[in-house]
């Protein structure tokens, strides 16, 4: 997990590329705005909720980063968005998805969300090798995700196309257009990735771990790249991660999820700055830090224990198992997701699923 220093202003230092003091409330109107989404998946031995009563806003102009550990419900929440939910296990069962100008996305049939996908809404995965097609160059696959929105030719989709890869920084974009993606380092694949999802000019990127295959450098430039498309193109981003210095370099607020719920919500530097949740504070302790002095027996901190299975779940706080500060009204009630009492005049921008901190 690469460092960072302690965000200034919602962003750290060393990040030149993030708009200083850009927090959702000075950024725009909501976009897209989730509310009470319950995701459902059938498996053996019962359905059992992936994703429950996770709510939102996604801000024009803005990063928001959800973070949490594998199996937290992260990726889950971006496919409920996305309508790609495996099918026949996967369903949303309450809740709504509401895109700006299309209406709830929950609620629409699967020809109309094709139109939405790809369109309004666009996703960059994990692993590019695994969403682009080896037996299609990288220009034809980005041409077929222009001629399936717009109503242009081939030689106005292929213009498009190498626009788009000389606007992601893919040298020499012309002869790149035909090329295949095992021709490709993973680096350029993933600006393949960024191109393609941009090329229609989307509100909204929702981008699951898209540098974690990616070595320091590579990732740091696609972060870059990321942020100057974000300001050129006003796209907003729904990022996902399990990097805390990603976020901090990105993200201008972010949810922290735990075993399928929200736990916390936050601006990235309150978040950093002052963690509510035991599971935040773990996460952030857990983190390598460029100021923490360096020798043979030093030793990061970790977090005990694993996340619970979602048809195993620990009675109260889904967190209490593993919590250092559990006590008994933990262990009998499930808190909500709220305001805390003690954040002082931060309240109305936190919420945090803590009993430590919402006792009412």
């Amino acid at each position: 997990m690469p460092t960072s220093p302690a965000p200034t202003d919602g962003h750290p230092v060393s990040s030149p590329h993030a708009p200083a003091g850009a927090f959702a409330e000075e950024i725009g109107r909501s976009v897209l705005t989730v509310k009470g989404l319950t995701t459902e998946l059938r498996v053996e031995g019962g359905p059992i909720q992936a994703v429950k009563d996770v709510s939102f806003d996604l801000r024009a102009g803005e990063t928001l980063g959800i973070v949490g550990e594998s199996g937290c419900g992260k990726s889950m929440t971006a496919l409920s968005i996305m309508g790609l939910l495996p099918r026949p296990i996967g369903k949303i069962v309450t809740g709504s998805i509401m895109l700006e100008d299309v209406g709830d996305l929950a609620q629409l049939p699967e020809a109309r969300m094709k139109a939405v996908r790809g369109d309004d809404v666009s996703m960059i995965f994990q692993e590019p090798m695994t969403s682009l097609n080896p037996v299609f160059t990288v220009g034809f696959q980005i041409c077929e995700a222009i001629q399936t929105h717009r109503p242009v030719g081939r030689t106005a989709a292929r213009a498009k196309a190498v626009e788009m890869l000389d606007l992601v920084g893919i040298p020499l974009p012309e002869l790149r257009f035909d090329s295949y993606p095992h021709q490709l380092s993973g680096g350029m694949r993933q600006r393949v990735m960024i191109a393609m999802a941009l090329a229609c000019e989307p509100k909204i990127m929702l981008a699951d771990e898209p540098t974690t295959a990616l070595d320091v450098t590579i990732q740091a430039q696609i972060l870059n790249l990321m942020n100057r498309l974000k300001r050129e193109t006003g796209t907003s981003i729904l990022l996902i991660t399990h990097d805390l210095g990603v976020i901090a370099k990105m993200a201008q607020r972010v949810l922290v999820m735990y075993a399928g719920v929200v736990v916390e919500e936050a601006p990235v530097r309150s978040l950093f700055g002052q963690p509510l949740h035991p599971y935040t504070v773990g996460l952030l302790k857990s983190m390598p830090s460029a100021n923490r002095r360096s020798g043979p027996r030093q030793r990061l901190h970790t977090i005990q224990g694993v996340v619970p299975s979602l048809n195993a779940l620990p009675r109260g706080c889904r967190y209490s198992d593993r919590c250092p500060d559990v006590h008994d009204r933990c262990r009998q009630a499930e808190p909500p997701l709220a305001a805390p009492d003690d954040a002082g005049d931060t309240a109305t921008a936190r919420k945090v699923r803590c009993w430590l901190h919402c006792k009412t």
